[in-house]
């Protein structure tokens, strides 16, 4: 039986983008948190809205649109349910808005199934213990920090690096079943890249966007990642899905939690973000999982560091939630300031036998290499070995750091073992012999000639 709408016409004050409305006293469980409304004026224009606050019999409503032109004998009525999206096989290859219209000019979706966003996350009875690797080709993830399905980690950086192609190429080379990207106040040339990324690579039939873009209204920028999120659990637990979560930018949504809390006049906490910003955050982290009986969610997130300072609010608060992070600055992945606190659970358990070794060799010469380049920096003579770590760094940037390059675990993995024999002798490596003795590559000569511009001093 449908319960008949009520509506509500005494609108007690306007401030900003949030109209404030009194309700029956005795509305009950008719007004909850979350849920839509609907907005009428005299003129008949309608506008959506969302309850964002109730006080009592006072219910205060964020306009979608804005409050620009309402009158205060605008009628409230409250639809009962919160924002749905919708849910089914023909969203693959479509773009939807913040409020789930497509916006793509494809076929009308209206009679697709719609589902509730903004759930509360999973039992942990239902969870099972992340062990499946995620391939990206990206050498300095797949070989330094793995991602794993169920993971949440994001990647820090500053606004100028190219975070954003890079998101796009690993939602693009990771082996993941369907890409759900949602993007967070994206300027048009942004959404435009990632769409002709997509489309260009032929991953865009297993792939669903959410944009909101920066001229749409900002309550969407709020509904956006659970929307998208919403989406990659049914996808995982009822087809079995392994979903990959793309969200950029988490600081922009930060942002938008800022300007609603001081539309509604609350009490700012640390550097103006309200202070349940944790909690904001962590509930849409935490719905990463790998489902006992499903498929999995992975959720990977840009968050740019304002002055690249990482005690800021945004990701000094999302390294409390998340699984390590990734660090871009200077067109590079750090290795020292990337981190992937999972990967544990998947080196040499699903991927090769030395990988666990070159890894922790590869970033013990780098880190010698960058102690050689102070060094020479200061002019304080170089020894012989300083003079391999010098060029070692060097190859190591360019064969692993640079985020353009692509290969496989298993071609990176041979790679550095490359590299180690054109800058150290075996004994210098202080591996396990048994793995010098596998895989250390003792004779080279049709790769000599490749190298040699490499191996002759600048």
């Amino acid at each position: 039986m449908t319960q008949e709408l009520v509506r509500y016409s005494k609108v007690l004050e306007i401030i900003g983008d949030i109209l404030k409305v009194q309700v029956a006293a005795a509305a009950g469980g008719e007004v909850r948190f979350g849920d839509l409304a609907v907005l009428e004026q005299a003129s008949g224009e309608t506008s959506l809205a969302q309850v964002i606050n109730i006080n009592r019999d006072q219910v205060s409503l964020q306009i979608f649109t804005g409050t620009k032109g309402i009158a205060t004998d605008a009628t409230v009525t409250f639809l009962g349910h919160p924002m749905q999206v919708t849910y089914s096989p023909n969203i693959l290859g479509r773009v939807f808005d913040g409020t789930g219209n497509p916006i793509d000019g494809g076929p009308d979706l209206a009679v697709d199934a719609k589902v509730s966003i903004g759930g509360p996350s999973v039992n942990p009875c239902e969870r099972i213990v992340p062990k499946r690797m995620i391939r990206t080709d990206v050498p300095m993830i797949d070989v330094f920090n793995c991602l794993v399905e169920s993971q949440k980690i994001p990647i820090f950086s500053v606004a100028g690096e190219p975070f954003n192609p890079f998101l796009a190429r690993i939602g693009i080379q990771a082996d993941a079943d369907i890409v759900v990207f949602g993007g967070l106040g994206l300027i048009f040339d942004d959404y435009y890249t990632f769409r002709k990324s997509f489309e260009d690579a032929g991953v865009f039939s297993r792939t669903v966007m959410i944009v909101n873009q920066a001229s749409d209204p900002i309550v969407e920028r709020l509904l956006v990642p659970d929307m998208a999120l919403a989406v990659a659990e049914r996808f995982a637990v009822e087809e079995g899905k392994r979903v990959l979560v793309l969200l950029t930018d988490m600081t922009a949504y930060a942002d938008a939690l800022k300007e609603v809390g001081i539309s509604m006049e609350r009490v700012p906490s640390n550097r103006g973000y309200m202070g349940d910003l944790y909690s904001q955050l962590a509930r849409r982290y935490e719905k990463a999982c790998d489902y006992d009986k499903g498929g999995s969610v992975t959720i990977l997130t840009v968050t740019t560091m304002p002055g690249d300072d990482v005690t800021h609010p945004v990701p000094d608060n999302t390294g409390y939630i998340t699984e390590g992070q990734f660090y871009l600055h200077d067109g590079v992945l750090d290795p020292f300031g990337s981190l992937s606190r999972l990967k544990q659970n998947v080196i040499g358990k699903v991927t090769r036998e030395d990988h666990g070794q070159i890894m922790n060799t590869m970033v013990r010469f780098y880190a010698g290499a960058r102690d050689a380049e102070q060094k020479q920096a200061m002019a304080f003579e170089l020894s012989d070995f300083d003079r391999q770590l010098l060029k070692f760094g060097g190859l190591f940037r360019r064969r692993f750091m640079d985020i353009d390059v692509s290969l496989p675990l298993e071609e990176a993995l041979d790679l550095c073992w490359q590299t180690l024999a054109e800058c150290f002798q075996p004994q210098q490596l202080l591996m396990k012999q048994e793995l010098v003795d596998k895989f250390f590559p003792r004779d080279d000569s049709a790769g000599s000639e490749a190298v040699a511009a490499e191996r002759a001093p600048a």
